[in-house]
């Protein structure tokens, strides 16, 4: 395969060192060869006028285009196969400066950024704000894109309220090349008396379950206040756990002398991290602390509870790793819309089944977990569910994700680890979700979309209208890397085959 004429960026065939730097992604180390995730040209871009001539040279020669932003597609979406074309926005210079942004922060209602700024975005968990703000593209104004024929479009909830639902939730990568997006501005002053508090524990199972139950009497509280937002994470031992909390090196040197080597360099034991925080939205409105109060015990909290402007607090709640460990890895990311996981004993059940791996000394497979209240009839993420987007399960209470990596040796493990996961969580008699719900983002399993689309859309309805919006946006075909994606409608079966698959899969489970 030939490079592109005209391209002023970077190009990148197979082969070249370039190419091998370029075509890392997170997903590598797990789904590399599984899911294809080997293109026949990596482009980076410089300019909107290379996306139009990559682009235009797809269409030609009727092959795909796969779109990496940040590369942080667990199932390796962002990816594709030679002799399909991968674009890499990251470097996507056209309007990446944000000087104006925080130079004018308090006085701006808005502010427009590059690409490269949604790929920050993606990196960015949604950890402890989607209680009190929702979603990162819930405050999305408009977005730019470059349109399958090379047009480029604005597209905002009036002026295209489709293609706008369509972007937002629905289809990540496979509508058109995302080059700059507007967003709306929060402003500090609206937010005085903002507090957090980040607080580290060495890992105790009796610890763990006590988080836990914090967590769980949360999202099970439908009339909790929209205020609050709380995350419980889990690390196996070896997390590079100064890279997520550069401070917290003084404080154990001098408290924790026994987890520094002779060179220096700590060796993390297993720990528990809590991040919480409190949003005034009024000017009257008074922090009940204990909230915190009960997150204390057994902290190792090197700063307690803060009071910062919410600009700055945010900034705690950022996972600045490149990846959790340095293994591949089996995914989950559970959803529930369950108010009943206290009485159900899902916090027994869980905390023993992260002990199953946290604990062992020598079972060669390393956790990452983060566990997310989202509930509440006041939650910003369910009380924005109308607002144009098209993000699925806007009901959910709490959402878990655990991910067990692991050695070539131990993949096994790791796979029946997370099978009884599945098999004792989800479905009619799970203790965590009656139905298994996923998440675009913390996507797993089945890598044909279409055959599992009933886990990531609430219903049909939804998914063709995703599908008849994908098939004007993509009548050819170019933003169609993989098969993880709504299918186009012309691609949808008749309506009768679909209920006779139906009809089948009830019979069988029935």
């Amino acid at each position: 395969m030939a490079t592109i004429a005209g391209v002023t960026g970077s190009q990148h065939l197979p082969g070249t060192k370039g190419y091998r730097d370029q075509k890392y992604q997170y997903a590598s180390s797990s789904h590399e060869q599984d899911h294809g995730m080997k293109p026949g040209l990596i482009i980076e871009p410089e300019n909107k006028n290379d996306i139009v001539l990559a682009l235009k040279y797809a269409k030609a020669q009727k092959i795909a285009v796969a779109i990496r932003t940040g590369g942080h597609q667990y199932s390796g979406a962002s990816s594709t196969l030679a002799p399909n074309i991968q674009l890499d926005l990251e470097k996507l210079s056209e309007g990446r400066k944000t000087e104006p942004f925080l130079k004018r922060m308090e006085e701006a209602l808005s502010v427009r950024a590059s690409a490269g700024a949604w790929a920050h975005s993606m990196h960015i968990s949604p950890r402890t704000t989607c209680r009190s703000f929702g979603l990162f593209g819930d405050h999305v104004i408009s977005l730019e894109i470059v349109d399958h024929e090379g047009n480029f479009k604005e597209i905002t909830k009036a002026t295209d309220p489709d293609m706008f639902y369509a972007l937002l939730g629905g289809s990540p990568g496979n509508l058109g090349v995302l080059t700059h997006f507007t967003i709306e501005v929060h402003r500090d002053n609206d937010f005085v008396g903002s507090r957090g508090m980040k607080a580290l524990y060495w890992y105790k199972p009796e610890t763990l379950k006590r988080l836990l139950d914090i967590l769980v009497a949360m999202s099970d509280d439908e009339n909790f206040p929209p205020n609050f937002d709380l995350c419980v994470s889990v690390l196996s031992s070896s997390f590079k756990l100064l890279d997520l909390w550069p401070d917290l090196d003084g404080k154990m040197r001098r408290e924790h002398p026994e987890i520094y080597g002779e060179n220096g360099i700590p060796f993390w034991p297993r720990t528990i991290i809590v991040y919480a925080q409190w949003v005034p939205f009024s000017k009257n409105a008074v922090c009940d602390m204990s909230f915190f109060d009960k997150l204390r015990p057994h902290s190792l909290s090197i700063k307690g509870v803060e009071e910062k402007p919410m600009s700055e607090l945010t900034g705690e709640w950022i996972f600045r790793n490149t990846r959790e460990f340095e293994h591949p890895y089996v995914k989950r990311t559970y959803t529930t819309n369950s108010t009943t996981l206290g009485k159900d004993g899902w916090t027994d059940w869980v905390a023993k089944r992260i002990d199953a791996v946290v604990t062992p000394e020598h079972n060669r497979c390393w956790l990452a977990a983060q566990l997310q209240c989202f509930g509440g009839k006041h939650s910003k993420f369910r009380t924005n569910a109308d607002n144009g987007t098209s993000y699925s399960w806007r009901d959910s209470t709490l959402v878990a994700t655990l991910d067990c990596f692991h050695e070539d040796s131990t993949k096994t493990r790791a796979e029946d680890w997370e099978k009884v996961n599945d098999e004792e969580g989800i479905g009619p008699n799970g203790l965590f979700s009656k139905r298994d719900r996923r998440m675009l983002w913390g996507s797993y399993g089945e890598y044909d979309l279409d055959k599992v689309w009933d886990t990531y859309y609430e219903d049909r309805a939804k998914y063709e209208r995703l599908g008849r919006i994908r098939q004007r946006a993509d009548p050819d075909g170019i933003f169609t890397p993989n098969t993880f994606c709504v299918k186009r409608l012309e691609d949808f079966p008749s309506a009768s085959v679909v209920e006779a698959a139906t009809h089948l899969r009830e019979t069988k489970i029935a």
